[in-house]
């Protein structure tokens, strides 16, 4: 059964428009997002990261309930679901701030019962919160930079004293945050301090911090909450022009349906734990499971016994 326009069109409006953000590129970047003919991973591409019978529970609680996912190289995966279902247990699952009880993590084909936290941006993977996780009396740009920390090389005498390899790594990384700025069109605030930021931007400035390393794989833990419609747009449009401009792999969490249809390549839905439904936008958007469980839309049959 389609979802209705009652029940589904009014949230579509969010969809972003990938042509109006290409237009307010550079040239360069123009070339690099809406000039360039989108790149979706081979749907026989091996999984870049496949979640393989995952369970966890908090004092008997089921937060997961042997969920499975794979996720192919290149392509923006969303987990959605209502809320309690289980999307950020998986996201901390995934990323090693928790453990599941059963169940392991492949990451790149190597097999895990949990990843290891300390070693996650060496591992090409980089995350952003559910809440805002910058330093707020630092400036965007430091916080961007601070996204690099985890290369550098220099001893605690030479940070101190900002000499020698330091002072080169210093430069190297502010250049690199500089450049993922412009991506991003932040460098008229790069010089603020991040907690002066109205709350759109500093969601704008943690996927700069989180994008400053080119990640294989970008968890997002809802990057949207708490924006406006148009800033919903424009964040989306931000998130599918990183994945085809640095080559990254998105997982992403978000509450709004709409902007998930407009932006995903495939989509999963959990409920109270267990995934209910998997595949393309249109798969989910006419899959009766999550009709009834995320948009609370009844069945034909529940309509014709009169509920």
């Amino acid at each position: 059964m389609p979802i209705s326009n009652h029940a589904f069109g009014t949230i579509e409006a969010s969809v972003y428009a990938p042509e109006i953000f290409a237009q307010g590129l550079p040239a360069a970047q123009r070339q690099a997002h809406g000039d360039r003919p989108r790149q979706l991973a081979a749907e026989d591409a091996a999984p870049l990261l496949a979640l393989e019978g995952i369970g966890l529970s908090f004092g008997g609680v089921v937060a997961l309930a042997d969920v499975d996912l794979s996720v192919r190289p290149g392509e923006i995966r969303a987990i959605i679901g209502p809320n309690g279902a289980g999307k950020s247990s998986l996201i901390n699952v995934i990323s090693g701030v928790y453990r599941a009880d059963r169940g392991h993590v492949r990451l790149y084909g190597a097999r895990y019962a949990q990843v290891p936290t300390q070693r996650l941006a060496h591992l090409g993977v980089a995350r952003t919160f559910q809440n805002l996780a910058l330093f707020k009396g630092l400036s965007v740009l430091d916080n961007v930079a601070s996204g690099l920390a985890y290369r550098t090389r220099s001893n605690f005498a030479g940070q101190i004293l900002g000499v020698g390899r330091t002072r080169r790594e210093q430069q190297e990384q502010r250049g690199r945050a500089d450049q993922v700025l412009e991506f991003l069109h932040l460098t008229d605030v790069r010089d603020r301090l991040a907690g002066t930021l109205p709350y759109g931007l500093q969601k704008r400035a943690e996927l700069a911090r989180a994008l400053v390393a080119e990640p294989r794989l970008l968890l997002l833990d809802e990057p949207m909450a708490g924006m406006t419609a148009g800033e919903k747009s424009e964040m989306a449009a931000y998130v599918r022009a990183a994945r085809d401009r640095f080559a990254t792999t998105v997982v992403l969490i978000e509450h709004d349906v709409g902007v998930v249809m407009g932006l995903s390549d495939r989509i999963a839905v959990l409920d109270y734990g267990r995934k209910i439904a998997d595949g393309t936008p249109d798969e989910v958007r006419n899959d009766q499971r999550v009709i009834d469980a995320y948009l609370g839309v009844a069945s034909d049959n529940e309509e014709g016994a009169g509920i």
